[in-house]
């Protein structure tokens, strides 16, 4: 019986510092410590010369709106170059960007992922500083210069910008809340010493501190930014620079995505295992561990423990806290299993639906988990479908 309780409340405990305990804690520790800003000096280039680097792989029905969106950058053309690659493209994707003369265009018909297309794009980057985003993003005006700036400081290697999703109703709404949520993370972690792990909707670092990065590797911006911060570098997070895409078409599609994702999160655990190593790596172990490491290999699976060991204890004990939250449980997972099933009648209750994603999203951490370790999830994208609500992009994103 001991065992079982103790089982329970650790779950409860990696759960509520997986998603609430950690962020007090980070905001605590930068309260209580000195904030270092780097000054400009003699001789720091607040504007560098910057690669914008972009993957697209079957994009016909966006790419013309992309290089119009990133020809509009307000920083200076002649510290831009731009690269795009659009290997295994099997429509008019290549012939669209072709068409361009100040595009350098990297084309081979066999595909083999993001991650090897950019390890070839990356000897042909001329700048010191590189930036990669998505082909179906779009930028705000300013997102070079206010990562730019950054490095002056010579302690960063990569700045990430943030990730903005907008949606219509439904459970990938929360997509957009998700990202929020994430955002306000990000920023905690920058703020204490360095985000552990940056999305590729849009992402920087410096041209010297790359090296390749495995060619089956599944989250490709998440292991060049860890592998950037082993190095000892910070990586920061700009919310000033942000990436515009639309949230999933359906659940299916955002699942497919979610499933990915995770069976990616594993493969970059198993080979940053080095990073756990808090007497070597410092503040950086304490949020990999605390962001991510506890996210993606421990919360999915606290979430059926609980359940699982408050069930037995609600039966076999007399205490009236284990029914009590027993109670608690049965009527959350029921809530949202009612708010799922509704789903299709254009029905909801009300304040349930972010509880839906949550659940929803840990589900799909698990399915990934397994999709690993039966070693099937593919290198390349399997595109998920995207809503279309280009009229309600910022203004000035174009």
């Amino acid at each position: 019986m001991l065992l079982i309780e103790i089982i329970f409340w650790l779950s409860l405990f990696f759960l509520f510092y997986s998603y609430l305990g950690y962020a007090i804690l980070t905001y605590i520790l930068i309260r209580l410590g000195k904030k270092k800003e780097y000054s400009l000096k003699p001789g720091d280039e607040p504007k560098p010369r910057v690669t914008i680097i972009i993957a697209a792989y079957n994009e016909e029905n966006f790419i013309e709106s992309k290089i119009e969106n990133t020809f509009e950058l307000n920083y200076p053309k002649e510290k831009l170059q731009y690269i795009f690659i659009t290997d295994g493209s099997s429509d008019k994707t290549p012939e669209i960007v072709s068409r361009y003369s100040n595009i350098l265009l990297l084309h081979q018909p066999a595909r083999k992922g993001k991650t090897a297309a950019l390890n070839r794009a990356i000897p042909y980057a001329v700048n010191p500083i590189i930036v990669m985003c998505d082909a179906n993003t779009v930028l705000n005006k300013d997102c070079i210069t206010e990562i730019a700036k950054h490095y002056v400081n010579p302690e960063v290697g990569a700045v990430a910008g943030e990730k903005k999703v907008l949606s219509e109703e439904g459970i990938t709404k929360q997509e957009g809340l998700y990202w929020k949520y994430e955002s306000v993370l990000k920023k905690l972690d920058a703020s204490y010493h360095t985000i552990v792990g940056a999305a590729g909707e849009l992402f920087s670092f410096r041209r010297a501190l790359w090296t390749d990065i495995e060619e089956d590797s599944i989250l490709d911006d998440f292991m060049i930014s860890m592998r950037i911060v082993q190095k000892g570098y910070r990586v920061l997070y700009e919310p000033k620079a942000y990436a515009i895409e639309t949230a999933s078409a359906s659940v299916k599609d955002e699942a497919k995505r979610k499933v990915r994702i995770a069976a990616g999160g594993f493969q970059s655990i198993s080979r940053l295992l080095p990073v756990l190593n808090i007497f070597k790596y410092g503040k950086t172990s304490f949020l990999y561990i605390s962001h991510r490491v506890f996210r993606w290999a421990v919360c999915p699976f606290c979430l059926v423990l609980l359940l699982l060991s408050n069930l037995f204890l609600a039966a076999f004990t007399h205490s009236f806290i284990y029914k009590f939250l027993l109670a608690g449980q049965l009527v959350f997972y029921t809530l949202v299993a009612l708010n799922w099933l509704i789903s299709p009648l254009k029905w909801k209750i009300p304040f349930v639906q972010p509880f839906q994603y949550f659940v929803f999203m840990n589900i799909c951490v698990i399915r990934g988990f397994f999709r690993y370790i039966k070693g099937k999830q593919s290198v390349n994208w399997e595109r998920a479908e995207r809503q279309v609500l280009l009229d309600t992009r910022p203004k000035d994103a174009y």
